[in-house]
């Protein structure tokens, strides 16, 4: 059987996901779909509105047949790591094709842009680091890099839309790392990445779907935009955990961790950069609500998203020590499989059995420690009855489609 690897985080899965998936197996004509899936934390720094046990349950009824989890230690990171270390999982799982969704749409821009960058990568250092001295960030000064030059090659790829960018990452991946799996991507339709109104068809973003979730509570008014069986499950987790999982939720144990961490001990969290933890406090003492200690923090040099990693990393109290700097994963963790994805992966079995994580709790792997961290965290809002729900289903079997 060939497969095709997805890259997602289904945060939740809508009638875009839907489509995406349809397309990719017409596309490559694959005999099934294989998703790498951020676990109950996401590439952005936010915690995933529902768990991926309920997010996994819902791609395998919409059509995924195998979802294969990505560490949290990989998903939480800049663009770059996250699809990396998405691309070699997808290669280990012996995936044909890693299709993705982009606002281009056609692959061969990536592959010609991915070479002209590696013939100039001096000239985009040398900007960058011009740009980072007036005190822009990493990642926008490598975009402002970028659009010098772009000015005298404008056929380059446009990477100020998010699916390019994020796609251009998977193409780099393949090809700085000579993978055998085959970039491929189809033109993403409907609403924009992070549109934040629900359109008057039926695909809105994932942002506006959460973004009505969390504003009225009203499950009905983002039936259309999910399909049934996802839309069921969103029901089902709202009636049995009675919230969605957002930074406002968190934020009492965020304020609570820098008020009362010691400055030595915040020092060490990974990505804690250049005395940014007395930035930090300072706003904590002064701030009542998540987004008003977002707006005290945030500066050209530290984003929003960067800034929502490290309060992650924080909650979870991650050190520098802890991240591995191999991006390549440790380890297989199968959180949900079809019938077609069991016999997939029964048969990848035979040659990567080694890699397959078939018992977490007798598992010493640091990377899966971590991971059993951040579901504690993700469950930390929750009454205690349904927190050690939660802890206990970390152990156990992954979702399984009869």
């Amino acid at each position: 059987m060939k497969a095709a690897g997805l890259v997602v985080e289904y945060n939740p899965f809508h009638n875009g996901h839907l489509y995406h998936l349809a397309q990719s197996l017409k596309h490559t004509k694959a005999d099934l779909a294989i998703g790498v899936m951020s676990g109950n934390f996401l590439q952005r720094g936010e915690p995933a509105i529902v768990n991926k046990w309920a997010r996994a349950k819902m791609a395998l009824l919409a059509g995924v047949d195998l979802i294969v989890e990505l560490p949290f230690v990989h998903a939480v990171q800049k663009a770059e790591y996250f699809s990396e270390a998405a691309v070699l999982l997808l290669e280990e799982l012996q995936c044909e094709w890693v299709c993705f969704g982009s606002e281009q749409g056609t692959i061969e821009p990536f592959i010609n842009t991915y070479t002209l960058l590696e013939k100039n990568a001096h000239f985009i250092d040398d900007h960058a680091k011009r740009f980072m001295a007036e005190g822009y960030s990493y990642p926008k000064a490598m975009a402002l890099s970028y659009g010098e030059l772009k000015k005298s090659h404008p056929d380059m790829l446009t990477l100020d839309q998010p699916n390019n960018i994020l796609g251009f990452h998977y193409v780099s991946a393949v090809l700085k790392n000579h993978l055998s799996i085959k970039p491929t991507t189809i033109q993403r339709t409907g609403a924009g990445y992070h549109d934040p109104s629900l359109p008057k068809d039926a695909i809105a973003s994932a942002t506006a779907i959460r973004k009505e979730l969390t504003a009225n509570g009203r499950l009905v008014d983002v039936a259309q935009y999910m399909p049934d069986s996802s839309f069921k499950v969103l029901c089902e987790y709202e009636q049995e955990m009675k919230i969605w999982h957002t930074w406002d939720q968190y934020w009492p144990f965020v304020k609570l961790k820098l008020l009362t961490t010691p400055p030595s001990a915040l020092k060490e969290i990974y990505e804690m950069k250049e005395g940014l933890e007395n930035r930090l406090v300072s706003a904590a003492q002064t701030s009542t609500t998540f987004l008003e200690f977002m707006n005290k923090i945030k500066t050209k040099r530290y984003t929003w998203t960067r800034l929502q990693r490290l309060l992650t990393y924080l909650l979870m109290n991650l050190t520098k020590e802890e991240v591995p700097t191999e991006l390549k994963p440790s380890y297989i963790r199968v959180l949900g499989f079809s019938p077609k994805g069991r016999e997939y992966m029964q048969s990848l079995k035979k040659e990567k059995g080694h890699l397959f994580l078939t018992r977490p709790a007798a598992s010493n792997d640091p990377v899966l420690a971590i991971e059993q961290r951040a579901a504690n965290v993700h469950a930390s809002i929750l009454p205690p009855q349904l927190w050690q729900q939660v802890q206990k289903r970390e152990y156990q079997p992954p979702v399984m489609l009869s």
